[in-house]
């Protein structure tokens, strides 16, 4: 069986030689971030800014533990005299139930909705030739609204898995591929908030200026020449709008085993599509971004702290790239306004991350989701900064014990109830950015009392959660039977004996899954041929 967990990677693909699998090559620096004509360099900073000075000591990461040698009794939560192990039963339960396991049928319809989304953006690319004919994808598992790249909510439709989808996935595709370390690249922060930037053309070669002249806004100087700035909200118009012209071209030739396209939805400048493969139902949040080799010198200094992650992953793997993406901060312009994402870099780190704390993380994420969602001031990505602090402020073997998920779900409700009363929670890699600087008082401190609730009573909130993610399974398992008494199209029953090839890579990809668990593979997929894949497990090549 191959099991799929919120908010893991699942690959990278390059179009022409396109590859799935987070890039291991040593990015060196391709951008500079100018200031007026200078360097923009990262404050210094003394000690771990953001860490133990910002987020505090939670009080039961640090007081809780196993009862004295001796000692008598079941472990017990001082707040909410809830026994540990009852904590630690309930949060194993919730695991299996959000984690889901996926038969070989189901591995071959993400396979199959996985090839269509990208054809189709082969297909937008020859539109008009303005995304890079060798692209890069992240594929992440997880959608937007999960909090596996750092987007504001505000603007997002409100999607239910098990009602409108049953797995969820972010596409961050680049609509500029800046990986020449000679091409010279503005960021010009002068205008924004930390850890955002404007992004000017002006260094750009007149092809591509004229290629994207109209995604851009344009300032005139004093002295006559004319400044593009590639705007975030008009990439997303044209993104859309090609997408939409594509599909509805797909859609007037449709093929056996293609999958029925749902929904597309703006949301905001991202673009959701649910699509249809047999008797499943997927969720793309597909959002065109900026991609960059190297590592933004506002970053620097944190490259000059001690991290949890060091001596396990090398500093080339969590460096090798970053993106902007089309998010402004609170008071920013949103048509010229980008903010950066180190997705890539998450996506190493995770690994180091041990599964007890993992877990913890997923089941406290699915009861701030319910709890917090009005108004949308907490996001799923701020629970996410607070455990990497967490992780680089703890003990690596506290944080390996197997059964204290308990221990680390009452220390992140304890440590995002301490951002909120305080109004401060730093970016993992920009500690110098307070992602909560905007909250007002009044939105702040009614979160923080919600949280109250959460802490007196974690197993009543727990035992809630299980049953959202056991009525999401039942509605998937209702929906699939009404798909198969219908008989509903699917991949394996479409295509007959010509989609025999794909099946067996579904057999495939699941055997190397289940025989490489904590490995790395990867996918090489010519997106003009999708029935010719090549396989990289590590840097071994099949």
């Amino acid at each position: 069986m191959v099991a799929a967990a919120s908010g893991a990677c699942v690959c990278v693909a390059r179009l022409g030689s396109a590859r799935l699998g987070p890039d291991q090559t040593n990015g060196s620096s391709s951008c500079t971030e100018n200031l007026q004509g200078g360097t923009m360099a990262a404050p210094a900073l003394s000690g771990r800014t953001g860490s133990v000075g910002s987020l505090g000591n939670s009080p039961t990461s640090t007081a809780a533990g196993r009862l004295p040698h001796g000692g008598s009794g079941p472990e017990l939560d001082f707040r909410s005299a809830a026994r540990m192990e009852d904590l630690n039963r309930l949060i194993q339960d919730f695991s299996k139930h959000d984690q889901r396991e996926y038969d070989d049928q189901r591995a071959l319809e993400i396979h199959t909705a996985k090839d269509f989304i990208f054809s189709m953006l082969g297909m937008v690319q020859k539109l008009d030739q303005k995304l890079p004919v060798a692209n890069e994808y992240l594929l992440l598992s997880g959608g937007v609204r999960e909090g596996v790249v750092d987007m504001d909510l505000d603007e997002l439709s409100v999607y239910a898995r098990g009602t409108d989808y049953d797995m969820d996935f972010t596409l961050l595709v680049p609509a500029l591929k800046l990986h020449d370390r000679n091409q010279p690249v503005t960021l010009d922060m002068r205008h924004s908030a930390l850890g955002h930037s404007w992004l000017s053309l002006r260094l750009f070669d007149e092809g591509t200026i004229n290629k994207w002249k109209d995604c851009c806004t344009i300032v005139d100087h004093i002295n006559g020449t004319t400044n593009y700035f590639f705007s975030p909200t008009l990439v997303a118009d044209w993104f859309y709008q090609s997408i939409s012209l594509v599909l509805l071209e797909v859609q007037k030739k449709p093929q056996r085993g293609m999958p029925r396209v749902e929904k597309v939805e703006r949301n905001g400048t991202i673009i959701s599509v649910i699509l249809g493969v047999g008797s499943s139902r997927m969720l793309y949040d597909i959002i065109p971004v900026v991609s960059f080799k190297g590592w933004p010198a506002v970053a620097q200094s944190w490259l000059m702290e001690n991290h949890f992650w060091d001596g396990k992953i090398t500093e080339e793997e969590v460096i090798s790239g970053f993106y902007l993406v089309p998010a402004c901060s609170y008071k920013g312009r949103k048509e010229n306004e980008w903010r950066l994402s180190f997705a890539r870099s998450e996506v190493q780190l995770k690994k180091c991350i041990s599964s007890s704390l993992m877990q913890a993380y997923q089941a406290c994420k699915a009861i701030i989701i319910k709890l917090l969602s009005r108004p949308k001031a907490i996001s799923p990505y701020h629970l996410r900064s607070i455990m990497l602090w967490a992780c680089d402020r703890l003990p690596a073997n506290y944080l390996a014990q197997d059964d204290f998920s308990a221990h680390f779900l009452l220390g992140l409700i304890d440590d995002l109830q301490h951002c909120l009363v305080n109004k401060m929670c730093p970016n993992y890699f920009i500690p110098q950015c307070n992602m909560l600087e905007h909250l007002s008082d009044e939105t702040a401190m009614l979160h923080a009392r919600k949280l109250c609730s959460v802490r007196s009573d974690p197993a009543e909130h727990l035992r809630t959660t299980i049953e959202h993610a056991k009525a999401a399974n039942r509605l998937t398992v209702e929906l699939q039977w009404r798909g198969s008494s219908t008989n509903l199209p699917s991949p394996q029953s479409d295509a007959g004996g010509e989609n025999q090839p794909d099946d067996r890579l579904a057999k495939k990809l699941q055997q190397l899954v289940t025989e490489n668990p904590g490995k790395s593979i990867s996918v090489f997929i010519n997106p003009d041929d999708v029935t010719r894949p090549h396989f990289r497990i590590d840097d071994k090549f099949f």
